[in-house]
C-alpha cells in the first residue's frame, strides 16, 4: 500500500519536531547540571571566606564594556553627591 505525500511528509515533520524537542530536553538538563556547578563553586567559595554577593558583582562587571561601567559609576556618584552620601 501506497502512502500519501502528506503523510510521508507529516512523518517526516514530526521526525524533525521530535528531534527538536529531544535537542531542547538535552540542553536543559546540561544547563540544570551547569547551575548545580555554578552553586558548587559558590559554595565552596563561601566556605573559604569570600563574599559570594560581591563575587556576582564581580561577574556581572566583567561581561559589561569598561565605559558603561564608568559611566554608570558616574551618574552613581552623582547621585550620591545630590542625596549627601
Amino acid at each position: 500500500m501506497e502512502e500519501s505525500q502528506a503523510e510521508a511528509n507529516y512523518r517526516v515533520t514530526a521526525g524533525e519536531l521530535r528531534q527538536f524537542v529531544e535537542r531542547m530536553e538535552r540542553l536543559e538538563a546540561e544547563k540544570k547540571d551547569i547551575a548545580e556547578q555554578q552553586k558548587e563553586v559558590m559554595a565552596e567559595a563561601k566556605a573559604r571566606g569570600y563574599d559570594t554577593k560581591v563575587m556576582r558583582k564581580v561577574i556581572a562587571l566583567r561581561k559589561r564594556d569598561k565605559d558603561d561601567i564608568a559611566e554608570e559609576e558616574a551618574v552613581l556618584e552623582m547621585y550620591k553627591e545630590a542625596l549627601g552620601m
